[in-house]
């Protein structure tokens, strides 16, 4: 295999990368599926990517299908502490891609990633978190007239992104993969719900039966991270600003609050609101002795990190990923993975399986876009509902469900007005 420029931790690290790979792909069926095609077919042959996606076993999984259907691509982390170091060596050492990505890389160092990624001078640009396509709006504003077009991956990236269409700013076509039923139903649901408790657990290992749960936020991360600490025995509160989000929030059983109220009985927080200073000063000022605080929104926004420090100027490391802050009155707030993604900060993401919806998404998505050139125009575009479809039947396949199929009368009555009862 050639070797690419890169930066990674640890090439020695690459055996045990592969192995996280290989466990990882036993559990992804449907992007095998697209792998095996775009291996035949080579539809992105030549195609220079720049990928800024978290560097999981899961990603690898989809990094090595679009190097299967052709593409040349460079690869860097969305988040600083999300990097596993061996999966990174794993794709350096074993599949010759260029990776720049460490854990717990500084912000100089993420940035001057991104920059190298960019490097490349891509014809398509795939996203989690829309910082590369913030750079090739801006910084890099020179790369943009040869970028065919762009795939976002989380809701957080999607915003930003519908932002800089309003403006008139955005200069290439992007699938919001976000957007795809096989991905935010799912992935954002099932996924967020259970790699968020699993990084919860994992850097406390607190009992959530019988404590209070606090969720910020009711969209489709907030509903599964609902789900599953009500799963686990918490009593659940969800704050929210939306009040469609907010009834539906009450009709799920779930006691809906302000943060002002909530923040004073709540035992753990998690916010995944995809906004800014949704837990703040005010909020950390009524919490009790022994709060958790974590966050699974994308950016470390969510949580006002700076009156967090103000409010409890001692701080130390107590366990990995756990924080003390103590307050002068000897009240204590710990906080997880340093207010970022908690589920892959403090834990290794969303499972293979939910992973094996998204990516597949991916991978297609950049297929489509590919294909449609400058048909498309320069904005946000869902996934083709037949591509969300076909994702959807590949995984039933593998779980071996079977469903029914319309008769031409039904497909007819469907169809038509006039039909009567």
């Amino acid at each position: 295999m050639t070797t690419t420029s890169r930066d990674i931790s640890d090439e020695t690290l690459a055996p045990r990368g592969r192995d996280k790979i290989d466990w990882a792909e036993r559990a992804m069926p449907v992007l095998a599926a697209v792998r095996e095609r775009f291996a035949r077919e080579r539809p992105l042959a030549g195609v220079r990517v720049a990928a800024c996606l978290h560097v999981t076993a899961e990603t690898a999984a989809l990094v090595r299908t679009l190097q299967a259907g052709g593409a040349d691509l460079r690869l860097c982390a969305s988040n600083p502490l999300s990097t596993q170091d061996d999966v990174a060596a794993s794709l350096a050492v074993h599949d010759g891609i260029g990776v720049f990505a460490r854990a717990g890389e500084d912000r100089p160092t993420y940035f001057a990633h991104l920059a190298a990624a960019l490097a490349h001078r891509p014809q398509l640009v795939m996203d989690d978190g829309a910082d590369l396509a913030t750079l090739v709006h801006t910084s890099h504003a020179a790369l943009g007239d040869a970028i065919v077009g762009g795939t976002e991956e989380t809701t957080s990236g999607v915003t930003r992104l519908r932002a800089m269409a309003r403006d008139g700013a955005l200069r290439y076509p992007v699938i919001a993969v976000n957007d795809a039923v096989t991905k935010h139903m799912f992935d954002n649901r099932y996924g967020t719900g259970q790699s968020t408790i699993d990084g919860i657990l994992r850097a406390t290992n607190r009992l959530l039966a019988g404590a209070c749960f606090v969720v910020c936020g009711y969209g489709w991360c907030g509903r599964g991270l609902a789900a599953r600490a009500a799963g686990m025995g918490a009593r659940v509160i969800v704050t929210e600003v939306d009040p469609l989000r907010a009834l539906e929030a009450t009709m799920d059983g779930y006691q809906v609050l302000p943060i002002a109220r909530a923040a004073a009985v709540g035992d753990f927080f998690c916010t995944v609101a995809g906004n800014r200073g949704v837990i703040g000063g005010p909020e950390f000022a009524l919490m009790k002795d022994g709060a958790v605080v974590a966050n699974a929104g994308h950016f470390d926004v969510e949580l006002d990190l700076a009156a967090l420090a103000a409010l409890a100027p001692q701080r130390r490391r107590i366990r990995p990923a756990l924080d003390e802050f103590v307050r002068p009155d000897g009240r204590r707030i710990y906080l997880l993975a340093e207010g970022r993604l908690v589920n892959l900060a403090a834990a290794e993401g969303h499972p293979a399986a939910v992973m094996d919806l998204s990516f597949a998404d991916q991978a297609l998505a950049a297929e489509f876009v590919l294909a449609s050139g400058r048909e498309l125009a320069a904005d946000v575009h869902t996934l083709p509902r037949a591509l969300d479809e076909e994702v959807a039947r590949l995984k039933l396949h593998a779980l071996g469900v079977e469903i029914d199929v319309l008769s031409r009368e039904q497909r007819d009555y469907l169809g038509g007005w006039r039909a009567g009862t």
